[in-house]
């Protein structure tokens, strides 16, 4: 599969929300942890960072299953994070199954790249395309992260919607990665004067998601 794969040892600490990450071990899975969740540990699968705030040093992660209602909070020591993977590693590639979330991400690649921003597909699709491990189904949605350090008008951002869900195969859910944490770009390109910002302390409503004053 796509991506650049890097060796952080204690540089974990450094992974960001949507980064996948290898490393975790039955042991440091949570007392009385479901088996579904003991059998992707052994299996040396990668693990979600999750948003939240970092507890003792140690990495917010989550594991996954096989359905969506497999899914496993935990937390992860920085040595032991062998490899990771960002959503802007990560591209199609051949080889890629033939579903709709792919199709689409192969569509929108270029239009994507041209915005100048970084990015990548996370959810179902990146994990699938970190790992190999088939996390998605024909019905499954194409998630996105675009990372927007400088403010996005929200006239571009209903522009940038709409050219992009008019290429869609999928359902799409984008998220905007601000400096102060994430928005869905279909609420940023909406019309409510607060949206909801998603952040390592909770989600909060704000006017704008670049300010911290507001996001406060």
């Amino acid at each position: 599969m796509s991506g650049r794969m890097d060796p952080l040892g204690c540089a974990g600490a450094q992974t960001r929300p949507h980064d996948l990450v290898w490393g975790l071990t039955p042991d440091a899975l949570p007392a009385q942890a479901p088996t579904w969740a003991n059998r992707v540990a052994r299996a040396g699968l990668p693990v979600v960072v999750r948003r939240a705030a970092p507890e003792a040093g140690r990495i917010p992660v989550g594991l996954r299953g096989g359905t969506r209602a497999e899914r496993l909070a935990a937390w992860l020591e920085p040595a032991a994070v062998l490899q990771r993977r960002s959503p802007e590693d990560l591209r199609i590639t051949d080889g890629c199954r033939d579903l709709p979330a792919l199709d689409t991400l192969a569509r929108l690649q270029t239009r994507l790249d041209d915005l100048g921003l970084p990015w990548g597909p996370t959810g179902a699709a990146g994990y699938e395309l970190a790992s190999g491990w088939p996390a998605l189904h024909a019905g499954s949605d194409l998630d996105l992260l675009i990372r927007c350090a400088t403010p996005l008008p929200r006239d571009q951002a209903r522009a940038l919607l709409t050219s992009l869900q008019g290429q869609a195969l999928c359902r799409l859910d984008i998220l905007l990665e601000t400096p102060l944490g994430g928005v869905a770009l279909a609420d940023w390109a909406g019309d409510a004067p607060r949206v909801l910002l998603k952040t390592a302390a909770g989600p909060c409503l704000v006017a704008d998601p670049w300010r911290r004053e507001q996001a406060a």
